[in-house]
Order: C-alpha cells, then structure tokens, then sequence
C-alpha cells in the first residue's frame, strides 16, 4: 500500500500526534518571537524617546522580514525539505532574538527584528506543511488549525513571562528569554521530528526508502518494499508553476485575501501595548491586555478547529472575517478601562486569529504537496507585506491626527475587503485545479 495513503486513511497514532503537537509548540514560539517587539515596545519608546512614527516602522520590522523569509525560505522548504529548514530558522531565531537584546538604537534594534523575520517567516512555511503532511485526511484541517492556534498561545505564555520580566527588568529581558527558548527548541526538533514521509516519497533522495520506513515503524505501521512508482511526468516545484493555468487564480485570491486581513490582525497586536500606555496604563498592565486579546484568539482558533470538522472552510471563513471587521471598529470606541480592554480585545483576538488559522487550513487543502510550502510561503510572505504596512499606516494615521476609533474604523476594512476575496473563490474549481 502506498505510504501516503496509509497516513491519509488510518486514525492518527501517538507518534502523529506529537510531530503535529510539536508543530504547534514552533508556531507557540514564532508567536512570542514575533509579539516580543510588542511587549518590548513601551519601554524602548520611553528610554529611546522615539515618536509613534517611527516606533510603527520599528514594529513592522520582523514583518518585513517574515514576508521575504516565507517567499523566498517556502519554495527552498520544498526543495531541500521541511525539516532542514525548520532547524536552520531556529538558528536564525536565536541568533536574532539574542542581537535584539544588545540594540543600542532604533536603526540596529530594526536590522536585527529584520533578520529574526526571515527565519520566523521560513519557519512558518515548512511547519504548516509539516503538520499537513503528518496527519490524516480527516483530521487534517483540524490539525492545521491546531498548529495555527499555536501562535497567540505561545503569545499567551510568553506574555505573561514577558510581564513578569518588564516588572522588574527593562525591555532587553524579553528578547533574552525569548532567545534561550528558541535555542531550547532545537534538540526537540533534531530528535523528535523527521522529514514527511509525502516529501521523501515526492523528492526521492538517495536513501529515502530506508528513511521512509524509518518513520512508518515510529508510526506504528508495516514497512514497504519499494516506494510507490513516481507520477509521470511530475512537475518540479517552482514559484512560476504557482502562477501557471489552474492555480494563478488560487494563488492570487488567497495572497490577496491573508494581505488584507493581517493589516487589521496586526493592527491590534502590535499597537495594543502602546495604545493602552497612552491611556495612562503601566507598562505591564499593557502587556496583560495584549495577553488577552490572545488568550481570546487562542480560544478562537481552537473553536475554528472544531468547526471545520462540520462546516466547510470557505463559508466560516468568510463569517469570522465579516465579525472580525465588526470587532476592530468596536476596539476603537473603547473607554480607557482596563476590564473593558482587555475583554474588547479578547473578542476582537478571538475572531481575528480564527481567520488565521482558517486561511491557514485553506492554504494545507489547496496546494498539493510540490508546491505546499511554497505555495503557502508565497501567501503568507507576500500577505505578511499587509503585516508589515498595518503598524506603519495606522503609525502615520495617528501621526497625522486621527483618533483611535477613525484608525481603528480604516484598518478593520482589510478584513471586509478579504471576504470579498475569499468569497470569489470559487472554491470547487479550485479543488479541481488541485487534484
């Protein structure tokens, strides 16, 4: 029986179970390594002096970073592998994480958040189409979005951590701890997490058949012969085929819909902290409402998962981006009281993230396996360009004298705009164009 088929059909084992469970525990530290900046950004502003301006572009740094790691990092993932790439991002992580601490202006402090982006960028490619090359047919979407739920958990834990830290150390303690957790995940990865079998089988390196059946005995199942014969005339991943007959449409829709949401999700993130500073709030207190607004997003990926063992992916999608708009407008009308922050933004994180991992999942369903991690590095670094332009504009919208609820009413249209996108997909051509 072919190995991929094996996988697809039979009920998860333990061992699935835990190289997808590890998957979320990488995108938990992509989630703390990206929001660190958030967490750090009060005190940077107030020993560095630096306006709201400059702080926005500060904050989009990683982003941008990200956005180019995804692009480029995503289609070298289908090449060389998931793995591989998963431990040389960690590396790049560390590296970044620890430099970040030693910044002693905005201009290195940027360079640095920068490099750290390339390999949280490149991480998030190769683990999505990790956890979909782990689990089975049925249980894939869920799995998925398990791994995207991981994000604003890690965010969660690292924040209260980071909390904790910013009450008695200054801003530099967050990159710290962020740094040794990232180097504390590189064993994991090394002994616990092998390539997919779907990769080994489509890449056919020199020994893949012994690595094959390396992996199916972890998982409990029967070794195989030989590997199943390769498709006739199998296209190589490349970032044209994304574009070829067939998958131009997919490709665009979906990089245009994740563009123009994660302006509004990144919009709360990363001015959360700032915003509730501005109102007359300690610096922790700051980075207990950011807290919040993930331990809502969490909540909201892990229900999204659930869901999409009954709804279909396009229809919920669409309605937790239409709610999430809603949301955002109403952040910007909140009154300066912590309680009503912190559950403002909880619900505005519950819907935001949802649609997250909903995309997410899409981006798992909708590319085959040559140009999976590509095709979602494409996505993603190219949407992450949103990232990255959500915290300037809103930067320079303050800047110019905008209110919070005017800033918060124009950056909750990204997330409208993306319904319209997803709502033009069409999603059975799409499927076809897949198989």
């Amino acid at each position: 029986m072919d190995p991929r088929e094996t996988i697809l059909s039979r009920p998860m084992g333990w061992f699935q179970i835990a190289a997808v469970t590890l998957c979320i525990a990488l995108n938990a530290l992509d989630g703390f390594d990206v929001l660190s900046i958030s967490f750090a950004s009060p005190g940077i502003a107030a020993e560095w002096g630096i306006d709201r301006a400059a702080l926005g572009i500060v904050l989009a740094m990683e982003l941008i970073g990200m956005a180019i790691g995804s692009v480029l990092l995503g289609n070298v993932a289908d090449r060389i592998g998931r793995r591989p790439m998963i431990l040389g991002c960690l590396v790049v992580m560390s590296a970044g994480m620890l430099l970040a601490a030693t910044a002693d202006d905005v201009v290195i402090l940027s360079a640095y958040r920068l490099f750290t982006g390339l390999g949280i960028g490149g991480m998030l490619a190769a683990i999505n189409a990790m956890t979909a090359e782990f689990s089975s047919r049925k249980r894939r979407a869920l799995a998925v979005s398990l791994m995207a739920a991981g994000y604003p958990i890690g965010a969660v834990l690292g924040g209260s951590v980071a909390s904790m830290l910013l009450a008695s150390y200054d801003w530099r303690a967050v990159f710290v701890f962020g740094a040794l957790v990232t180097v504390a995940f590189i064993p994991l990865v090394w002994f616990m997490l092998p390539e997919s079998i779907e990769f080994l089988i489509h890449k056919r390196p020199a020994d893949a058949l012994a690595r094959v059946n390396r992996t199916l005995g972890r998982m409990g199942h029967p070794p195989v012969e030989r590997l199943p014969d390769p498709e006739p005339d199998s296209p190589k991943a490349s970032m044209a085929r994304l574009f070829a007959p067939g998958m131009a449409r997919l490709t665009i829709l979906l990089t245009i819909a994740y563009f123009l949401h994660i302006m509004t999700f990144y919009f709360v993130l990363k001015w959360i902290p700032k915003i509730v500073v501005d109102m007359g709030f300690a610096p922790s207190s700051a980075g207990g409402v950011l807290v919040w607004a993930n331990v809502g997003g969490a909540l909201g990926a892990l229900l999204f998962g659930l869901l999409t063992q009954k709804i279909r992916l396009q229809p919920l999608i669409i309605t937790f981006l239409v709610i999430s708009a809603i949301m955002v407008t109403v952040f910007g009308r909140v009154q300066p009281d912590l309680t009503q922050l912190a559950l403002v933004t909880a619900v505005a994180g519950f819907f935001t993230n949802a649609v997250i991992v909903g995309l997410y999942a899409l981006f798992a369903q909708s590319f085959p396996t040559e140009l999976r991690a590509g095709g979602t590095g494409f996505a993603i670094g190219t949407g992450r360009g949103g990232a990255a332009l959500g915290p300037v504009v809103a930067g320079f919208l303050f800047a110019a004298g905008y209110g919070l609820s005017g800033v918060a009413m124009a950056m909750a249209a990204g997330s409208l705009l993306a319904a319209v996108a997803i709502f033009a997909l069409r999603m059975p051509r799409a499927e076809a164009a897949r198989a």
